[in-house]
């Protein structure tokens, strides 16, 4: 398997950070979802503190690659496979932004379900297979490696990759920041049973704009 030695330094930087400026862990509106990552109670808003934990069977993207018929490129293993994670905000010289991560064993089953959705809009509108690892704040521009070479780029969706960031993802993640910022309660929808809190509702709507298109 491949490996990525900056997330787990960045992830070990994320926690410290928090204890650093706040004199605590990182908190989450994980809305009820149990995860390993939970540490403590949950306070009276309804977050709860958490720090990230290694899977004792990591996750693999095999199903992904078979139901494709597409080889992807091994690092989507570790980044999504090896943590259970909340999602992770940044700042960096591109602006700030956020990280996916999986927070539980369901949520892992739902990336993908959402992987192979971008996968396949990327097919029908004849574009080179990416996928994404998380978002900039500006817009909807989202973060994605590209499938060939490993490298990090920002893609609007609709639109194949635009701007080049890194070579790899392993030196994209180096580039960053830990950003300490409070927890964002995510917004209801009308399918709870399939809402990833926070980032996943901004992922949803921007292909959601697309498919409208």
């Amino acid at each position: 398997m491949s490996s990525l030695p900056a997330l787990d330094l960045f992830l070990s930087k994320y926690q410290q950070a928090y204890v650093d400026k706040l004199g605590e862990q990182p908190r989450y509106y994980a809305q009820e979802q149990e995860s390993d990552c939970v540490v403590g109670k949950m306070d009276s808003d309804g977050a709860v503190f958490w720090q990230a934990v290694v899977r004792q069977t990591p996750g693999q993207f095999d199903n992904v690659e078979t139901a494709l018929e597409l080889t992807l490129s091994p690092e989507i293993n570790v980044f999504y496979g090896r943590h259970f994670s909340a999602p992770l905000f940044f700042d960096s010289e591109w602006g700030s932004g956020e990280l996916i991560q999986v927070w539980n064993q369901t949520d892992f089953e739902y990336l993908q379900q959402n992987i192979i959705g971008h996968l396949m809009m990327k097919k029908k509108l004849k574009q080179e297979p990416t996928w994404f690892i998380g978002v900039l704040d500006d817009e909807d521009k989202m973060l994605t490696v590209n499938n060939a070479d490993g490298s990090v780029w920002v893609e609007i969706p609709g639109e194949v990759q635009s701007t080049k960031l890194a070579e790899s993802l392993d030196e994209f993640i180096g580039l960053l920041t830990p950003r300490v910022t409070p927890p964002v309660k995510p917004i209801e929808e009308s399918m709870p049973e399939l809402d990833h809190p926070g980032i996943w509702q901004r992922m949803k709507l921007m292909w959601r704009n697309l498919r409208g298109k």
